[in-house]
């Protein structure tokens, strides 16, 4: 039977808690994270977007910026909950059994309210965080030119305020195997370590 999630916090119930991790975890991955994808909800119908994004520890929020209108913004705005999603892969696991196939990962899952930064001030302090993440060794005013006041009114910039998160981290070398089957020769495993 369906476990009940009706009425239930959205992190309620992880399916392997032995993978949940904790919130330094959650922290130091989500700071390193390259892409980040954030999904909205209009009218019953979901919409994703992927996008680069920083880390704001110190509001505990999750800052992005898009087109000054387009989709997402017309999507915050009629609805500004969302979910965003952050993840990494690493080797394909398989395995003797159909259902153990497995691949490594790493990912952080974070749930909130959107809104669109409109203090010009709070908005460039946003974007030099966002781009200090990709570029640190790159500063405003020295190798790049300071966000001017026509490039802020040509986007939107967006902080997401966690209100719960969760993460998860399965780096097992191999996937669970049976011995009640054949066992799979050793080259698949080199084969598929190769491929990563």
């Amino acid at each position: 039977m369906p476990r009940e999630y009706i009425g239930q916090s959205p992190t309620a119930f992880q399916r392997r808690p032995h993978l949940t991790k904790d919130e330094g975890w959650i922290k130091a991955y989500i700071k390193t994270a390259k892409i980040g994808r954030i999904a909205t909800s209009v009218d019953g119908q979901p919409f994703i977007n992927t996008s680069t994004f920083w880390y704001d520890e110190a509001n505990h929020q999750i800052v992005f910026h898009s087109n000054l209108a387009g989709r997402i913004r017309s999507n915050l705005e009629h609805n500004p909950k969302v979910s965003f999603e952050a993840s990494e892969l690493g080797q394909l696991l398989p395995s003797n059994v159909a259902l153990e196939f497995s691949l490594q990962y790493k990912s952080v899952i974070a749930f909130g309210t959107a809104r669109v930064v409109n203090d010009p001030e709070e908005a460039k302090r946003l974007l030099y965080g966002l781009i200090s993440k990709y570029f640190p060794t790159l500063k405003p005013g020295q190798e790049y030119r300071e966000i001017t006041e026509k490039e802020l009114r040509a986007t939107s910039v967006y902080a997401i305020k966690i209100e719960e998160w969760s993460g998860k981290e399965n780096w097992d070398e191999r996937a669970e195997q049976s011995d009640e089957w054949q066992p799979l020769d050793e080259k698949w495993f080199e084969y598929y370590r190769g491929l990563e």
